[in-house]
């Protein structure tokens, strides 16, 4: 290959790493959540096959984006600081809490567990008060119906990540730090809770009284579902956590009245997505073709199994426990269609440059002669 032609590869490649997605952290929190599931239900040589291809995902991500950072600067930090695309960044904190918990839960690794979870938090630190604060004093922006949609959501689902991470952790050490690791996984449970009503009366509010087209359905929106399932998980383990905290004993009623409350709201989802899904999909014949942002889609699947299987442990029901299994499968099967479809787009990419790289070659060599 001419000097000339490996140049323009290497633009090629450096193209697609400044269109890559912001929140494609995504695929660690669905592949992570899906393995702390199947490792709730005992099947543990999924969750370990998960977790170590997880570790993997997770290093190469942070390459690729510390590659596009670098590379990229403009479009890395602009991307941060727009109204859709922002919120997508909050992936990266909620993949590396959900990375920490599988690390605590999966191979009781307290050390890396720890360390990952301090990564977390100063992630949700630095994104939250720069992203919102970005929103707040831009001079333009954009209508609610062109400035908003389920993605926001990620906000919630991170903080609720660092709850999740918080409760494990301070379940498996001992004082003087449980009781501080409890009144902050307390915290960030309750002010993600929050977060939730003031974001899902936006996008509510969006759905209801704007136009919405096929394209506006992003499959992020099922974020409104994964945002209530990982507050119900956080819920859970909380109420398992009271014995151990005093505070949280003095709590229990609130605790397990609203983690139903969560539970019950991000059931009364699924049946409303899958509408949508299927007026999307069936009516409008939107095409169906591997986007990163599926595994926002992939991801609430597990988490409702997760979650559904530790509330029915923590509340003591004792007759949820067919329907978590229902969704792990469901979870597992959603998660094999998009990592495949991943592979396949990633193939094609990759064949259509060889093809490119072999005619830039060929027109090379009838220069040369």
């Amino acid at each position: 290959m001419t000097a000339s032609g490996r140049a323009e590869q290497a633009g090629e490649v450096f193209s697609d790493l400044a269109e890559m997605s912001p929140a494609y952290f995504g695929l660690v929190m669905a592949t992570g959540i899906i393995s702390l599931a199947a490792f709730m239900m005992q099947h543990d040589t999924i969750a370990l096959g998960l977790f170590y291809l997880n570790i993997g995902q997770y290093a190469f991500l942070c390459v690729l984006y510390a590659m596009r950072a670098w590379r990229y600067p403009r479009r890395f930090f602009g991307d941060m600081v727009a109204h859709l695309t922002g919120p997508g960044y909050f992936t990266t904190v909620a993949g590396t809490g959900i990375l920490a918990s599988q690390f605590m839960v999966l191979h009781e690794n307290i050390v890396v567990g720890t360390a990952l979870w301090m990564l977390a938090i100063l992630l949700w630190v630095c994104l939250t008060y720069t992203i919102f604060t970005a929103f707040t004093v831009k001079r333009e922006k954009p209508t609610l119906d062109k400035g908003i949609n389920g993605g926001w959501l990620l906000a919630v689902v991170a903080t609720q990540a660092l709850s999740v991470s918080s409760a494990l952790l301070a379940a498996r050490i001992d004082q003087p730090y449980r009781l501080e690791l409890n009144l902050m996984a307390l915290s960030m449970w309750l002010w993600g809770g929050m977060l939730y009503i003031w974001m899902m009366s936006l996008i509510f509010y969006r759905y209801a009284f704007f136009s919405f087209s096929p394209g506006d359905l992003a499959p992020p929106y099922w974020i409104n579902m994964g945002a209530m399932a990982i507050s119900t998980l956080a819920g859970s383990l909380l109420i398992l956590n009271a014995p151990h905290a005093p505070y949280l004993m003095s709590l229990l009623p609130f605790l397990k009245g609203f983690t139903v409350f969560y539970w019950a709201t991000g059931t009364w989802w699924i049946p409303m997505l899958l509408l949508l899904g299927i007026w999307r999909y069936g009516y409008e014949r939107f095409p169906f073709r591997y986007d990163p942002l599926y595994w926002g889609a992939v991801f609430p699947l597990g988490m409702y199994a997760a979650s559904t299987w530790q509330m029915d442990h923590a509340m003591e029901f004792g007759f949820l426990t067919p329907l978590p299994r229902a969704f792990l499968y469901i979870a597992l099967s959603a998660w094999v269609v998009t990592f495949v479809g991943m592979l396949c787009t990633l193939v094609r990419v990759l064949n259509g440059k060889r093809a490119c790289s072999t005619s830039l070659q060929g027109d090379g060599d009838t220069r040369k002669k």
